[in-house]
């Protein structure tokens, strides 16, 4: 799953301007490629990585340093390392890099406007397992969530219910999903957001 995944994003990535490569994505701050530069993680050795973390001082310290270190590489350079990386990340935490790359790959096709068809069985598996280091907990916790559009649920609580995508988004807290979904735990879920 995760394999196709990245495959989707990189012929996504291959088929975009120069222009659409400067677009806002959905991390604040950050443009497309930005988060290609931030989804670099399996290009770097682990050593180079832990090393990073430490310079870093955090999480969101060492995303910073990706982005730094990899951003301004060309765009046809930064693609590349993206389809041929598959190493530490993707062998030792393949569930996470699953996440992660998928939340991703939605943080740069919802602002460019291309949608598309995502299989139901990686929907079920990423909401299954959420990216933790995007805190999901904190908009989890009390609701109960339900996909229209796959056979998932989970939680107990006031409902939020819509489509997977719209609900994986929603989990990491992605504002822009929440007008996809619907149920009385959603107002909570807008709270929570901030």
């Amino acid at each position: 799953m995760l394999r196709d995944e990245r495959g989707e994003l990189v012929e996504l990535l291959r088929s975009l301007t120069e222009s659409e490569w400067e677009t806002p994505s959905l991390c604040a701050g950050w443009r497309v490629r930005d988060v290609v530069a931030h989804l670099q993680t399996d290009a770097v050795g682990l050593p180079s990585y832990m090393l990073m973390g430490l310079r870093a001082g955090s999480v969101n310290g060492t995303n910073a340093a990706l982005v730094d270190q990899f951003s301004m590489l060309p765009t046809t350079e930064l693609v590349d390392r993206l389809a041929k990386a598959n190493g530490w990340f993707s062998r030792y935490m393949p569930k996470i890099a699953l996440a992660d790359m998928f939340v991703h790959q939605q943080d740069i096709r919802r602002p460019l406007g291309h949608a598309r068809k995502i299989p139901a069985e990686r929907l079920i598996a990423v909401l299954g397992h959420p990216d933790p280091f995007a805190s999901p907990g904190r908009y989890l916790k009390g609701l109960r969530w339900e996909a229209t559009d796959a056979d998932w649920s989970r939680g107990s609580g006031p409902l939020v219910r819509g489509p997977g995508e719209a609900l994986a988004l929603a989990m990491v807290g992605r504002t822009v999903a929440l007008d996809d979904l619907d149920g009385d735990g959603v107002p909570e879920l807008r709270v929570r957001c901030g």
